[in-house]
């Protein structure tokens, strides 16, 4: 069995947005680096671009906006030619009929109809008067936002589908992250404003990014991006290992020195790196159990749980199917999710003027019936799904293929949030040169500036020999919470350039 070897700075495992933006930022620096990516073909992780005939796949849909202006240059620099402005339009598939995503009122209520608008307004007045006094799952936390209507109509449907468990024993956080921002009374107001014609400041995101208007994409897909940083950390003189997989990580507490092995999934060759530093963009589950020999004392990782995904692109023969850039369906009868139409994204995904190429996304759990599936069912599936929901005449589709995602969110169910902070207190205690950063990394679900400004600190903590800044308090929106302030909930304004460290906090 051939074995080579590589002895650097930094390794890094997994070349999605995380990773190569530490290895972007440690070239730069100066720094040896080798990063690892299972992939055998693709960088950016979930966040890659899959190509198919000519035809570009954005897998789950990646607009680029972030209210960290840091993150927003570092874009630019990677690809300072390649953006594209993009409207943002989405809506919802409910009961046969399309609503604009934000609300706009009169829209509403004439789908709705004027009874159930009025079981609405009357149950969301309900939530206001009479909250739920303990706020523990998913479904506590919207019924308080939005009244329990609302919630039947536009949330737990869709929620259930995604994460294929009930929303009442779902965790909270996920609501509190990805719908914060957004209250009934706001979201009703600007479709009020939009239906009267009332002139108003375009939404920037910067209030809440989930009524953002706009943003900028690159012209063929987010796997753009990080092409660019792979081809800049390579040019540098470091090494981008594509087709690797983590067999085993082991620290030399001697030497302090990591050795790390992983295996070429093409040829069963090993590569042996050994580094100062490990940077792993990993499923924490998955790099806790590879650590050899495995500490006694490191708490059992095996209990976090996440949800996988798949998307059955279809090439339609029209010249476009519809504006949005997704649509979310509210629909039992079919099992897709979401539907996006890539040329909304870009008209450069889609090379052929007279075909449109649409992506029916699937939520699933790696092994069950729809991941099993053969890519032809599948694409037999969603054709019938899409023609199930009027969308497309069947006999137009001349084509398909099939991307999976394992680990595409880290699930919040019951006891995630203990077990995360275990496992992170032990390794971080134990291993100082070990970091955690990015989406399953650090079994957190955010968005990719998110896991590029996680990024930007571990870089920073290695070029100070030190742990100044504390990445676990990046939140969501990649702001950075001060350690010293964490029970105030105390973000630092979003035009900050560069985040307080810990020491100056305290």
């Amino acid at each position: 069995m051939r074995v080579a070897s590589d002895n650097v700075d930094v390794a890094i495992v997994g070349a999605g947005p995380a990773g190569l933006t530490a290895a972007y930022l440690l070239t730069k620096a100066g720094l040896s680096v080798t990063v690892i990516e299972q992939d055998p073909r693709y960088v950016g992780g979930i966040s890659r671009t899959v190509e198919h005939d000519g035809f570009r796949f954005d897998i789950g849909g990646h607009r680029f906006f972030s209210k960290s202006q840091e993150v927003v240059a570092l874009w630019n620099e990677i690809l300072p030619d390649d953006f594209i402005d993009r409207p943002r339009m989405s809506r919802i598939f409910y009961g046969g009929k399309f609503y604009s995503y934000p609300l706009r009122a009169f829209e509403a209520l004439g789908n709705l109809g004027l009874v159930t608008s009025a079981l609405c307004m009357a149950s969301y007045a309900k939530a206001k008067l009479f909250p739920r006094r303990t706020v523990a799952s998913f479904e506590d936390w919207v019924v308080n936002q939005f009244g329990h209507k609302l919630y039947s109509i536009f949330f737990k449907t869709y929620t259930e589908k995604v994460w294929g468990m009930p929303c009442d024993t779902m965790s909270a956080d996920w609501a509190a992250q990805r719908i914060k921002g957004l209250s009934l009374g706001a979201a009703v107001l600007d479709g009020l404003k939009r239906s009267l014609g009332l002139n108003r400041k375009p939404n920037d995101g910067m209030a809440a990014k989930t009524l953002l208007e706009s943003f900028r994409y690159p012209r063929k897909g987010p796997g753009m991006m990080w092409e660019a940083a792979r081809d800049h950390v390579v040019a540098g003189g470091n090494t981008v290992l594509m087709g690797h997989a983590l067999r085993t990580l082991e620290h030399d507490v001697a030497a302090d020195r990591w050795r790390m092995v992983a295996t070429d999934r093409a040829d069963d060759s090993t590569r042996i790196i050994t580094a100062r530093h490990v940077i792993s963009s990993a499923p924490l589950r998955e790099l806790a159990s590879r650590i050899h020999p495995l500490p006694a004392t490191l708490p059992d990782a095996s209990a976090l749980r996440y949800r996988d995904f798949l998307t059955v692109a279809l090439m339609i023969r029209s010249s476009d199917l519809f504006p949005d850039n997704w649509i979310y369906i509210h629909d039992n009868r079919v099992k897709v999710g979401r539907v996006q139409n890539f040329r909304s994204w870009s008209p450069e995904m889609v090379p052929d003027p007279a075909i449109a190429c649409v992506g029916l996304e699937y939520f699933c759990f790696e092994g069950d019936g729809l991941w099993a599936s053969s890519d032809d069912d599948l694409i037999a599936q969603a054709t019938r799904e899409l023609a199930t929901l009027k969308l497309v005449d069947a006999k137009d589709v001349v084509g398909g293929a099939v991307v999976r995602q394992p680990k595409a969110y880290p699930v919040y169910d019951e006891g995630y949030a203990d077990r995360v902070e275990a496992l992170r207190t032990e390794l971080e205690t134990r291993f100082p040169t070990l970091h955690m950063v990015g989406r399953n990394g650090m079994h957190r679900y955010n968005n990719q500036d998110h896991a590029m400004m996680t990024a930007m600190l571990t870089v920073r903590n290695i070029l100070a020999g030190a742990r100044i800044h504390d990445v676990w308090q990046v939140n969501e929106d990649a702001e950075y919470h001060e350690a010293g302030r964490e029970g105030e909930q105390a973000a630092l304004a979003s035009v900050r350039a560069v985040p307080t460290a810990i020491r100056a906090a305290a």
